[in-house]
């Protein structure tokens, strides 16, 4: 794969669209963080956010370096595409106030069990693994899907664990 000159085409516009939505999630996250913080809540694992955070940067910058501007979608993968960010927006609605980018638990808070957290531990991940390789894909690009994928699931299996530290001893018993 060599890199191929930034032009607008259809993968400018879907990279932009996807950088327009993390950028308000990231407000939303920010705001969420801070009453949380106000709140007594504690951050656990800071240091790996930064890591995140140049994953997906590093993810939407490589699609617009190394997917030729002019290739043309592949729809169905597009529109699975489309389903994730459905997906992804009921994570964020079922969490509510508690949903931010960062590893925020709020002492004596029961954990939300509404929503895809009925079925699911952790559903946003499910959610950012499958949209880490299926917008490649739906360009052609199963080399950058695969590369950010493994990368992300090593950072992922170091995430979950400190996640499920931070939560040991919650319960689901009541839906926040």
């Amino acid at each position: 794969m060599t890199p191929a000159s930034i032009t607008l085409g259809p993968i400018t516009l879907a990279v932009g669209v996807v950088a327009l939505f993390r950028l308000v999630e990231l407000a939303w996250a920010r705001r969420n963080t801070a009453r949380l913080l106000a709140e007594g809540a504690v951050e656990y694992g800071a240091r790996q956010y930064l890591f995140f955070v140049a994953l997906h940067a590093s993810w939407l910058a490589s699609l617009l370096v190394f997917v030729p501007g002019d290739v043309a979608p592949d729809w169905p993968l597009l529109g699975v595409f489309g389903l994730l960010q459905v997906g992804r927006l009921w994570v964020i609605l079922s969490l509510g106030r508690f949903w931010t980018t960062r590893v925020i638990t709020l002492p004596g808070a029961a954990l939300v069990a509404r929503g895809p957290y009925r079925w699911l531990r952790h559903p946003n991940y499910v959610v950012v693994v499958a949209e880490l390789a299926v917008l490649p894909l739906a360009f052609g690009a199963w080399q950058l899907a695969l590369i950010f994928t493994l990368l992300n699931a090593f950072l992922l299996a170091w995430r979950i664990r400190v996640e499920e530290a931070a939560l040991a001893g919650r319960n689901r018993e009541s839906q926040v």
